[in-house]
């Protein structure tokens, strides 16, 4: 049996971790690239790149970063934001390549990622679920979730691609309105996924 790498994606404010929490409990490994992400920006030579990119201003009086101030930034200058991705990201899908090689035993795996078309990860994955949810809900949400302003949560949506072309590039789309059964949809592409595993030919 060939394991195969499923990514998970979707518009900030969609709910891809909701999502991806209900495959974890079905037992699938879910990598979480924000995570990571953060993680690699903890590490001493990355902070050192980020503050030669953008000064010593996204840093904090600990020397560590401002992430929000960072974010300010970048989610106001696409140029600044690739800058930045340009940093993490390959980082990024190192850990994700050497996560996945630990895990050829399982069915599939999930790669969970707001950027993985806008990042170029999705040539990583066999196949890839995005997760949609209205403009409205997905506002509201990261207002209250981020404690952040209506136009601060619209600039960060700006940087991101169109949901419906997201939705055109996805093998699969799970709908988290909040009238929604996302449990059921899960379950319906967990079925589905285990029944396409590629299997080896018989020797």
């Amino acid at each position: 049996m060939t394991m195969i790498k499923v990514g998970l994606t979707g518009n900030i404010g969609s709910g891809k971790s909701t999502v991806a929490r209900l495959f974890a409990e079905l037992g699938v490994p879910v990598f979480y690239a924000d995570i990571e992400a953060r993680f690699i920006t903890d590490e001493y030579d990355v902070l050192q790149e980020i503050e030669d990119a953008f000064g010593k201003e996204v840093l904090d009086e600990y020397g560590l970063l401002d992430r929000k101030k960072l974010g300010s930034i970048v989610f106001s200058d696409t140029e600044k934001l690739k800058q930045l991705n340009s940093i993490i990201h390959p980082r990024v899908t190192s850990s994700f390549i050497e996560w996945s090689e630990l895990l050829s035993s399982e069915p599939y795996i999930l790669h969970e990622s707001a950027i993985l078309y806008e990042s170029g990860l999705d040539y990583l994955c066999d196949k890839v679920i995005v997760v949609t949810a209205s403009k409205e809900i997905r506002l509201q949400r990261v207002m209250l979730r981020d404690k952040l302003s209506a136009d601060e949560v619209l600039k960060r949506m700006k940087t991101q691609w169109e949901e419906s072309e997201l939705k055109r590039l996805a093998d699969f789309e799970i709908v988290n309105n909040n009238n929604s059964s996302v449990t059921e949809q899960v379950n319906k592409i967990d079925a589905i996924l285990k029944s396409i595993v590629i299997k080896p030919d018989k020797p």
